[in-house]
């Protein structure tokens, strides 16, 4: 009987643990192949866009104020 009942422990924690790595694996499975055959990733470079973003997003603050009066002046003159 200890034995039918630990046999069923085992095999139910055993089928607990390939569930899980299946699952967590699953997802990432066309990756790990594109790995595995040899093509490497782009290196994930977050402050890179991050600085591309600022950069963007200052421009269109200069791009959006409007010049001063006296500047508006002399470019009319001109």
């Amino acid at each position: 009987m200890m034995l039918v009942l630990s046999f069923m422990v085992f095999a139910g924690a055993f089928a607990v643990a390939g569930t899980m790595i299946v699952s967590s694996i699953a997802p990432q499975w066309d990756r790990i192949l594109r790995l595995a055959m040899g093509n490497v990733e782009p290196a994930f470079q977050p402050l890179r866009t991050l600085a591309v973003a600022e950069r963007r997003i200052a421009v269109r603050r200069w791009a959006s104020t409007s010049a001063p009066v006296p500047a508006r002046r002399w470019n009319a003159a001109a």
